[in-house]
């Protein structure tokens, strides 16, 4: 008895109607959808053949969008990196005009394109799906935007910049090229594009584009063209002059005996409740913000003042802009008080629930490092290694991703303490809650129904 198509589409749906699980490969999804067109049955080979030139399609798009992202990731970083110069020197005269520096920011996004203001929201939503298109004014928005944050004062990060940067230039050559897509692979190539192109860790990249849309699933159809995206961007931002952060820890920790193993629990339990407090504040500061005061003009204007105001006294602006200060000072045996990694942490929270543009993941860097050297002093541990394992764990935590923040660390730090790094961001991240930075982020949870 010959089965047709159909028959065997209309089994599937019945199954997936009684298992209800986002997390199984999207090979069964693709293959109905791609393979089938309009009633008529296509042969296997068939079948096989144009996935294979879409794949050929993906690794040669690619090779070009991780260029385009390396060139942009190169400018906003260099322009980055002299603007955080600028205001390091100059900062007296900068931070006191941060909320008219926020009132700019909001008026161009409400006069450009508003919906732009939803950042990676846009990212996470096309990935699952709910829109077809990001729009191109984004990128410019958010460059000038996070530009003038940096510049004057604001705590924020910039790798959700490189991430919508390089998720709406991969999207939308896709869209236009008219490559039918049944998975978000190019969306995931230009995001591992423009985190690969601006830290250079492009292992890292590759992982952290494939996990952060859908905690606990990962598009493997996505893996070959994000990896060559990847290291084309890292490759072209390398070579046009942005460079890398990296350490090279020359100490090891060798996790033997008892005493060793409950501080290595009691680090992963710490760097996991960080993440946590980091990403549920967060979540809860925009809401309660937004609820309050709904105006973004007033939001931003107003409570920008306060802001200002305790950044230009609580240690004359060591939390401002990136947190690549706490970093530097983590693993280069020069002061971290005690509380810096909260204060990095409340500032944070504070400038980006408030609408300031800007990242999170450089100060998850600085807070997961500073918060290490101060464990490290306790637990009587080398402070560089606990900064370093802090630095991942931090990060991993969260942005609820397991398979990145390893990977980062080992790119960053080297492989002396691959174990110890292991172990913390798998304690981080089984303690995390499942709570992330990134509120439109879906959770690949498997339901069975009776």
């Amino acid at each position: 008895m010959r089965f047709s198509l159909d028959l065997i589409e209309t089994a599937y749906n019945k199954l997936m109607t009684s298992v209800q699980c986002t997390g199984l490969p999207a090979f069964f999804d693709g293959f109905f959808k791609t393979g089938r067109l309009k009633g008529v049955t296509m042969p296997k080979e068939t079948i096989q053949k144009e996935h294979r030139i879409l794949q050929l399609k993906y690794a040669v798009l690619a090779v070009v969008v991780g260029i385009c992202v390396g060139i942009v990731d190169t400018i906003f970083g260099r322009g980055l990196l002299a603007i955080s110069a600028f205001r390091t020197a100059h900062w007296r005269c900068l931070l006191p005009f941060l909320p008219l520096a926020g009132l700019l920011i909001v008026w161009m996004y409400h006069h450009f394109s508003i919906l732009s203001l939803k950042g990676m929201s846009l990212v996470f939503e096309t990935g699952q799906k709910k829109r077809d298109q990001i729009p191109l004014a984004l990128v410019p928005l958010v460059m000038l935007g996070t530009w003038i944050t940096h510049l004057f004062g604001g705590s924020a990060g910039r790798e959700g910049v490189a991430v919508q940067i390089g998720a709406t230039l991969s999207h939308e050559a896709g869209r236009r090229l008219h490559i039918r897509e049944n998975t978000p692979v190019m969306l995931i190539t230009g995001m591992a594009a423009g985190f690969g192109g601006l830290f250079q860790t492009p292992l890292a990249a590759v992982f952290f584009a494939m996990e952060v849309i859908v905690a606990g699933y990962l598009e493997y159809d996505a893996l070959l063209p994000a990896l060559i995206a990847a290291y084309t961007a890292s490759f072209t931002s390398h070579f046009l002059g942005l460079e890398k952060f990296a350490v090279d820890i020359q100490d090891t920790w060798t996790v033997t005996d008892l005493r060793s193993m409950i501080s290595l629990i009691a680090l992963g339990l710490a760097f996991g409740l960080a993440g946590r407090c980091f990403s549920v504040l967060l979540q809860k500061a925009k809401k309660l913000f937004g609820e309050k005061i709904s105006t973004p003009l007033i939001r931003i204007g107003v409570m920008a003042i306060p802001l200002a105001a305790l950044l230009f006294v609580i240690h004359g602006g060591r939390y401002t802009g990136l947190g690549t200060n706490l970093i530097s000072a983590s693993f280069a045996g020069e002061t971290i008080y005690g509380y810096d990694w909260i204060l990095k942490l409340l500032f944070t929270v504070f400038t980006l629930a408030i609408g300031f543009q800007g990242g999170e993941v450089t100060p998850l860097f600085s807070i997961g490092a500073s918060l290490g050297v101060v464990l490290g002093s306790i637990l009587g541990i080398p402070p560089m290694i606990c900064g370093a394992l802090g630095y991942a764990a931090v990060f991993g935590s969260a942005t609820n991703t397991l398979i990145a923040p390893i990977l980062i660390g080992l790119e960053v730090f080297g492989t002396r303490n691959t174990i110890p790094l292991i172990l913390v961001c798998i304690l981080a991240y089984l303690v995390n809650g499942n709570h992330s930075i990134y509120g439109a982020q879906q959770k690949a949870l498997c339901r069975f129904e009776e």
